[in-house]
Formats: structure tokens, sequence, C-alpha cells
């Protein structure tokens, strides 16, 4: 007789989830099963649920009953008859992108270049996504899901699986800052440098050695506690104030900063992008993980005169989240200056309405099962 299991479980749009008791799942082949310990919950979860579907029509949901949740953290349960170097026991992430892993960008390690690429627990990107919802149709607010060995990452014993829950956002902003190059000694500006993405990319940055680090967000209580993480690398600035191109330049002898990541929400005003990347230097880099959306107006004659480039980084490879992993095992990223709001699975609907109550990127919110 088949085992079941506690889901959260969103039936239809505008009613709070349920808590059901479904089917467990089976591991064969080359997946395995995790029992989830703890989900991040994305800040964003409640329009998504809401509004998705009206926003974006062109990236679906998972067929309702869904059961969303990006970012599980737990232990092995079971392993399928052909994974490898995983076991039963232990102490996993488990990546949530989907791709079909036989195309030619899947075997070049660029994943999230698939048609197929899917977030498990939150979206797809086209109609294909709803294969990747078929095969695998667990977020991570239940107790067990399934998952392809290939996406599950070891974490180590001085990350807790709460915190191991944040691994979405700090390997986005990781990822990204990759994409920008080698950081020893430049200069980046950060743009929403105080919320969930931001923050993340902070703490990446400094340990992969920026030189400077220009922090633009809109509230100065959280900006002042971004600078204390280290005040002589850090200068920040409240856009709310003026204009932040203008800012940077006024600190770079009118160059401008080598570098910038834009990680504004969604929904969040393009003109503040905008005037950020004006404030990078000639032949400069952007990259871009953040929500916002729609047409930017960019002088595209600006942009050849000064070889501007302008990069889109959608979260992070499986090896990408284990060089996260080893960096926490060894200090060089100290999680301990983010604290968490929890919440049980049974209150899942609490969890979801109460993401707001934060101190920006600082805090980040899981359910436990």
């Amino acid at each position: 007789m088949a085992q079941t299991m506690r889901a959260a479980r969103l039936h239809a749009v505008g009613e709070p989830m349920r808590i059901d008791q479904v089917e467990r799942p089976v591991a064969t082949g080359t997946d395995v099963v995790v029992h989830v310990k703890a989900c991040g919950m994305v800040p964003n979860l409640a329009n998504v649920l809401a509004n998705w579907e009206t926003w974006y029509p062109q990236m679906p949901l998972p067929p309702r009953p869904a059961i969303h949740g990006l970012d599980p953290s737990g232990v092995i349960h079971q392993v399928g008859d052909k994974v490898v170097s995983l076991k039963p026991g232990d102490r996993v992430y488990v990546n949530p992108g989907r791709f079909c892993g036989a195309c030619h960008e899947c075997s070049s390690g660029r994943p999230q270049a698939c048609g197929h690429w899917t977030l498990g627990g939150y979206f797809g990107y086209n109609s294909k996504s709803m294969e990747m919802f078929e095969r695998y149709p667990y977020g991570g607010f239940c107790e067990f899901m399934l998952a392809p060995q290939a996406q599950v990452i070891k974490i180590p014993d001085n990350m807790t699986f709460v915190q191991g829950s944040r691994m979405g956002y700090l390997g986005t902003s990781y990822a990204a800052l990759k994409k920008c190059g080698p950081l020893m000694g430049r200069s980046l500006i950060i743009n929403g440098a105080s919320g969930t993405l931001g923050v993340g990319a902070t703490l990446f940055a400094l340990a992969m050695g920026i030189g400077k680090i220009y922090a633009i967000a809109r509230g100065e209580e959280l900006l002042s506690r971004l600078k204390a993480l280290a005040p002589d690398r850090i200068e920040t600035f409240s856009n709310r104030t003026g204009s932040s191109a203008a800012f940077v330049r006024a600190r770079t002898d009118g160059i401008g900063a080598d570098l910038m990541l834009d990680t504004l929400g969604a929904k969040a005003p393009l003109e503040s992008m905008l005037d950020a990347m004006k404030g990078v230097r000639r032949g400069g880099r952007i990259v871009n993980i953040g929500g916002t959306s729609g047409d930017l107006p960019v002088d595209v004659k600006w942009w050849m005169d000064e070889q501007m480039e302008l990069i889109g980084s959608v979260w992070f490879t499986a090896a990408e989240g284990m060089e996260v992993a080893g960096m926490v095992k060894t200090g060089v990223i100290d999680l301990s200056v983010m604290e968490p709001m929890v919440w049980p699975l049974e209150n899942i609907n609490e969890a979801i309405s109460g993401v707001a109550s934060g101190d920006g990127g600082f805090t980040y919110y899981a359910v436990e099962t």
C-alpha cells in the first residue's frame, strides 16, 4: 500500500493553501526522495500565486492542485537504483532547476538555456515546462519530494536546514557575480542592495575580492546595516534623495564603476535600473538578476559608443551551489548576519502573508516540516 504524507497545496487562485494527505513519492532510476526539513519562502510568492498568470501568461505555473516551494533542504530518504554519490542520511539542498539534460546547452553546462528550463515549485519559462512539472510535481512545501540526483547538493554540517533554504537567493547572486568576471580590486554598483538578492550579492562580492561596492537602495536604515559589513569597502546611497548615477560618478572622478548588478524586485521602477546603469564606466558590464520587467528605453548609440555589456543571469547551476556550500563550510561566507523567520507547515498561509515583515534582505523566510 502506498504511503502518504502531508503537503500544502494550492487548489485555486485566490484560495488559501490546504494541508492535504497525498501519496508519498518513490525513488527510481537516477532520482532521489528527500525528506524535507525546511523550505524557503519566496518574498514574492503571494504575488506569484495571485497575479503571475496575468502578469506573465507565457510563463506557466504548475498544474493545480500544486505543491509549491522553491528552496527545499533536508535529508536523503531514498535513492533510485542508478543513483551515485548520494545515500540515505545525506544533508542536502535541492536545486529546483529542471531541464532536459540531453540538449547542447545542458551538455555544455548551461542548463538555464535549455528549452525545458523550469523552476520546480515555482514557475516555468515556456510551454515545455509543463513536461517538467509532470515529471517532478513536488515543490518543497511537503514532507517528501522527488528530485533528480544531478540537482541535489550536499550541504555542510555548519549550515542549518533553515539556512540551506536560503541557497536559492545566495546561489543566484553568486552565479551573477561570476558572470561579471574577476572582481579583485574592482568597483561594483549593486542596485537594490538591501533586498533579498542584494545582501547575498554584497557578502559574495566582498568574499571574492571586490575593491569597492556602491550600494544603492531606498531605505537608509538597511543601507547603514549593509555598510557595517565592510565600512571601508562599501559606500551607500538612497536613491530617494537623487540620482544614483551622479552619486557613483562623483566618487569615481566622473569615470563610473567597473561593474553593476541589478537585483530589483518584481514591479520595481525601471527608471531606477536605467539611472544606475548610467553610473557604469565605458566598457563596463551590467548583469541583471532582478525581477523588474518591461521595455528599457536605452539609447542604442550610447550602448555602442560606450561598448557596454548587458547580461541576463537566471538562477545557478548545481556546480555553483556546491561552490556556495563549500564557502559556507570553510567560513568564507558567514550566514549569521542574516536572520530567519520560520513557520510550521500547518501555518503556510500565515507564512505567505508574513514575508514582508522583516528587515529587507537581512531577513529570510522558511517553512519547517
